[in-house]
């Protein structure tokens, strides 16, 4: 093999995401390709090492160099001996590389940007911990079990239901909300083997929360907000499945001066030269913090695209040691407008399995509306995602218990936009009781002919909200979600999935939708700078 042509540029290398699977964002191979762009730009040699034949980052002419190995140890300890590079960019690619940072760094390979021994501070549970008792920080109540017994104590003092997962996954693997001893024995029996080695991590669940996502980008000195995501869903949808809006529609002032702060104190805290992602929840007004990530989140396109900044770009370049002011981003960004992100879910291609969303991971991409105001920026990602609302027709409501009070408000708006309600025996008596509308009963698939199967099948049905009841999914429920996927018939599994869905028809049907170019938006954004 003849030798290759000597370069005089510094080099530096890119860890990508490695293997893709569902559940696992591409948003990390956006991060890595405008970083190799920027270290090109910038006068570097850039060199890629990822393993995914399906990415653009490993396409021959974005990088200047392409290792094509998998994302180990020791074979990144090879090509660092080979390349002797300036750095390893380890931020952009997801968990998989960050799990590698402080090895690489113990092997004498330099890090560039936050220093590894910071990443493991906010990823080690107890380090983290202590981080936001010095700060002054909520999180909800958790710790670590490695067994059973342990496991089932922990649960007993923090109270149920707990989240639970395995330590080091990606996109929420295995992870789970456990409502009992006898669901958590299940869980450790099949989902996951605890042990000393790879301890279970477990949460006290917040019901009913707010999440709420946040990206910031920090040069070591200044920090600034590039944006601010309430999810639409409520907590407990994995962050990669929940729709999110930006700026948030209803979080308070003091909230967002709360969240403001605490992306503060946590990025000076954790000395963070790059990128960083925090997801928070908020409950009765009260602000906690679920996870902090000192890396490129996958919202970093969506975030990006809002607010006319390539994120992944700017922080490459403040990781070989430019600072915010001068690459010219100075001030937070707060749009004029509205954009929604929602997830794409591969359900369509494997009939039968439940459409229902939860803490693990389950979209394969995600799309993007854009308009002025909620409602129609919501319709807009409904379209692209492949949903079209009904403006007319029949709706079918079937909801557990504790969501019948909101259930009948939503039953009550449709009815108002012209809808006809259909309902099974439980939800049609709490529609009458709450919104006093006319509400048509239809059985369930276990009472008989014809169901609510047989309307869906003629045709009948043109949007379905059901939400999830029990610890285990009811056949009946798990059904009634597969034919309604099969039938390219609009679901919704949760209840502020189904508020935004009547907020977006309600939009829809005042006829008043046009497409607007990006850059147009981009032009209204000098107006709404924050200092």
């Amino acid at each position: 093999m003849a030798d290759r042509p000597k370069s005089n540029k510094e080099k530096v290398i890119i860890l990508g995401a490695g293997p893709n699977r569902i559940g696992q964002g591409i948003e990390f191979d956006y991060a890595c390709v405008h970083a190799s762009l920027a270290l090109r730009e910038a006068g570097y040699e850039s060199i890629m090492v990822n393993c995914n034949p399906e990415t653009v980052s490993t396409d021959y002419d974005i990088s200047d160099r392409l290792y094509f190995e998998p994302l180990t140890l020791e074979d990144i300890l090879e090509i660092v001996t080979t390349e002797k590079p300036k750095g390893v960019i380890v931020q952009l690619g997801g968990q998989t590389p960050l799990n590698l940072a402080l090895d690489l760094e113990d092997n004498g390979v330099h890090i560039l940007g936050t220093k590894p021994e910071k990443i493991d501070q906010a990823e080690d549970r107890k380090l983290f911990k202590i981080l936001l008792d010095k700060l002054g920080l909520k999180q909800p109540p958790s710790d670590t079990a490695s067994s059973f017994e342990e496991a089932a104590g922990i649960a007993k003092r923090i109270g149920y239901p707990i989240l639970v997962r395995p330590s080091y996954v990606l996109g929420g693997r295995a992870m789970e909300i456990v409502y009992n001893e006898e669901h958590l024995s299940e869980y450790l029996k099949y989902a996951v083997a605890a042990s000393s080695e790879r301890p279970v991590l477990i949460d006290r669940f917040l019901e009913d929360a707010t999440e709420v996502d946040v990206d910031a980008i920090s040069d070591g000195k200044t920090t600034l907000l590039a944006g601010i995501m309430e999810h639409i869903e409520e907590a407990g949808i994995h962050s990669g499945d929940s729709a999110m809006v930006l700026p948030p529609h209803s979080l308070s002032y003091k909230t967002i001066t709360q969240i403001r702060e605490a992306t503060y104190s946590l990025a000076a805290e954790l000395e963070v030269i790059g990128l960083m992602n925090i997801q928070f929840a908020v409950k009765d007004d009260e602000l906690y913090i679920l996870e902090v990530n000192p890396r490129a989140s996958r919202t970093i396109p969506f975030v990006s695209k809002t607010i006319g900044i390539p994120l992944a770009k700017l922080a490459t370049r403040i990781m070989l040691g430019e600072k915010l002011e001068k690459i010219g981003f100075a001030k937070e960004i707060w749009p004029p407008y509205t954009a929604v992100k929602e997830s794409v879910f591969p359900f369509n291609r494997f009939l039968g399995v439940d459409a229902v969303l939860g803490p693990e991971m389950r979209s394969t991409g995600e799309v993007m509306g854009i308009d002025t105001e909620f409602g129609l920026a919501y319709a807009k990602s409904q379209l692209a995602a492949g949903t079209k609302l009904p403006l007319k027709g029949n709706v079918f409501i079937s909801v557990k218990n504790k969501d019948k009070p909101a259930a009948a408000a939503i039953g009550r708006k449709l009815k108002n936009l012209g809808f006809d309600i259909l309902a099974t025996r439980g939800t049609a008596s709490a529609l009458i009781a709450a919104a006093g509308i006319p509400v048509k009963e239809v059985l369930k698939i276990s009472e008989g002919r014809p169901n609510i199967m047989d309307y869906v099948k003629n045709g009948e049905v043109q949007l379905i909200i059901n939400t999830p009841s029990g610890v285990k999914p009811r056949k009946d429920t798990v059904s009634i979600r597969a034919v309604a996927v099969a039938h390219n018939i609009p679901l919704i599994t949760t209840i502020p999935g189904a508020q935004a869905a009547v907020s977006a028809i309600s939009k829809l049907r005042q006829g008043h939708f046009s497409v607007t170019s990006l850059q147009t938006y981009y032009h209204a954004l000098a107006k709404t700078t924050i200092t």
